[in-house]
């Protein structure tokens, strides 16, 4: 996030690329002149995962899509993840924008999905790091899992506390806002935070000579994005509830990292 609006959008469950480039070209967001990353996956339901970044902030370098491979489940389909590969004012930077599968079928049933798609992020970042080991990496995206399942804190192995982030590792800032019971999504009164953004050991530390994480934010402030009445007041206000359309924007809240340099004078 900066003044003049966010460096990098990523976004979840984009129907085809129409639709990012009627949003890019509303009154609103213009002027920015975002630009958009985008592939068709495989997924069944025709989603999926893209990009969108101001240039003025942001240059693309590479671009590679990983599809999700399931063994002995040669019917599996869902998104591929996308990582972006550029220079963030000058500083390497690459983006894995995810959306995990979902928990159909049962949190417990469908968990091994969901490990394996975090296995897939964290082979992607490590080759990454392989050819840089310096390059700062951001997983972003609906994780379909919280900040303390195995998915994350386990095969990803993300920490809660900063200082708990060794070489290598990742820090994710959203487990201690979900402890302070704030989540992106909720059900039957239980809050969930599924939409996440986490940060490699290169992100970390408190030498702002380069960029480091700063601070995260969920996005529920907005007048029109809450329900303010019934049984789900403080929820995020949905498209469609029990097939009425109620004309909200969806049924997460958006999630924000910040990230802070130190700024350089003559």
């Amino acid at each position: 996030i900066t003044p003049a609006g966010p460096a990098i959008i990523g976004v979840s469950e984009v129907e085809n690329r129409t639709v990012l480039e009627d949003l890019v070209k509303d009154e609103q967001i213009k002027g920015y002149n975002y630009q958009i990353v985008h592939h068709n996956s495989p997924d069944r339901r025709g989603i999926d995962v893209a990009m969108l970044y101001n240039p003025r902030m942001f240059r693309v370098l590479n671009v590679t899509h990983h599809t999700l491979v399931i063994p002995n489940y040669e019917s599996f389909r869902t998104r591929d993840q996308t990582c972006v590969s550029g220079l963030l004012f000058g500083e390497p930077v690459s983006v894995i924008v995810n959306h995990w599968p979902s928990r159909t079928g049962g949190q417990r049933q469908s968990n091994y999905l969901r490990e394996a798609a975090a296995s897939l992020s964290k082979h992607i970042a490590d080759s990454v790091l392989a050819v840089n080991p310096n390059q700062k990496i951001i997983i972003m995206g609906d994780l379909n899992d919280d900040p303390f399942d195995s998915s994350c804190a386990e095969i990803l192995g993300a920490k809660k506390n900063e200082k708990d982030v060794e070489k290598g590792g990742w820090f994710n800032p959203w487990w201690q806002v979900l402890d302070d019971g704030i989540g992106t999504l909720a059900y039957k009164g239980q809050w969930n935070l599924f939409d996440q953004i986490i940060v490699n050991y290169n992100l970390t530390g408190d030498d702002r000579s380069t960029f480091k994480y700063f601070k995260c934010k969920v996005f529920n402030d907005i007048p029109g994005m809450k329900t303010l009445e019934g049984d789900r007041k403080g929820y995020p206000l949905r498209t469609y509830a029990s097939g009425v359309y109620l004309n909200g924007f969806s049924d997460h809240y958006p999630t924000q990292i910040f990230l802070v340099r130190e700024l350089k004078t003559k």
